[in-house]
């Protein structure tokens, strides 16, 4: 079996190192790529240098700073031209623990796409303010409104997909391009009919570097909650 963890990544040059040297540690047959929006601090330099010293590490460099979803559809188009069976999603900032990737490979064995979830009982996120708290939770609440309660994390970008749900997705009509992709891309899963199960994860605030979550991708997710779910309130 070929595994591919994709990172989406934009000014991480603190952390890809460390992080490219943990993932190449787990006991799984894993490739590596990153996607790198032409980030300022060097982050697509050091990952072409580690790239040519491990086969296993591999680069999609653009031109310029598209947007997470953006970033998740490349590495996800690349997966398939690569004929990898699982596909793991993850950020690039340590907040999802290299050492949970082997159990949602193995969750993914009996359930079409595991998500690593935070408000499942085990899951829990360290590090954050309240008001950061109380937004996520409000995000993941309007989610289950608009979107059904079928998951308790709609938000999470821990994932991992098997070949044949990626290969289902209609990933070029598929508009978001920002955080929002996350709920599009869980939403369009389901009403495929695929099954996608929660692995409980600790989600711990970046230590190094800065978030790049802003009020107007906070903005976009909301509204494309609202669209989602009159879409589903329409079809049902």
């Amino acid at each position: 079996m070929k595994i591919l963890a994709i990172i989406p990544a934009y000014n991480e040059a603190l952390n890809i190192g460390p992080l490219l040297e943990q993932l190449l540690k787990l006991p799984l047959p894993l490739e590596i790529v990153v996607v790198d929006d032409n980030s300022p601090d060097g982050t697509g330099r050091l990952v072409q240098a580690a790239a040519e010293r491990d086969p296993r590490i591999h680069l999609i460099e653009r031109p310029g700073k598209l947007g997470l979803g953006s970033a998740q559809r490349a590495g996800l188009r690349y997966g398939l031209a690569g004929g990898y069976d699982r596909m793991v999603i993850m950020d690039g900032d340590f907040s999802h623990d290299p050492a949970v990737l082997p159990e949602l490979v193995k969750a993914a064995e009996t359930t079409d796409v595991a998500v690593g979830s935070r408000y499942i009982p085990g899951g829990r996120i360290l590090g954050w303010s309240w008001h950061r708290l109380a937004l996520s939770r409000g995000s993941n609440t309007l989610a289950r409104l608009a979107l059904g309660p079928a998951l308790s994390d709609w938000t999470g970008a821990f994932r991992c997909y098997r070949r044949e749900v990626v290969a289902a997705l209609p990933l070029d009509r598929m508009r978001s391009d920002g955080y929002a992709f996350c709920e599009e891309l869980l939403y369009t899963i389901l009403h495929l009919g695929f099954r996608v199960s929660e692995v409980p994860i600790t989600f711990a605030d970046r230590t190094r570097g800065r978030s790049k979550i802003n009020r107007r991708e906070v903005v976009k997710a909301a509204l494309l909650l609202v669209r989602l779910g009159l879409r589903r309130l329409f079809l049902e």
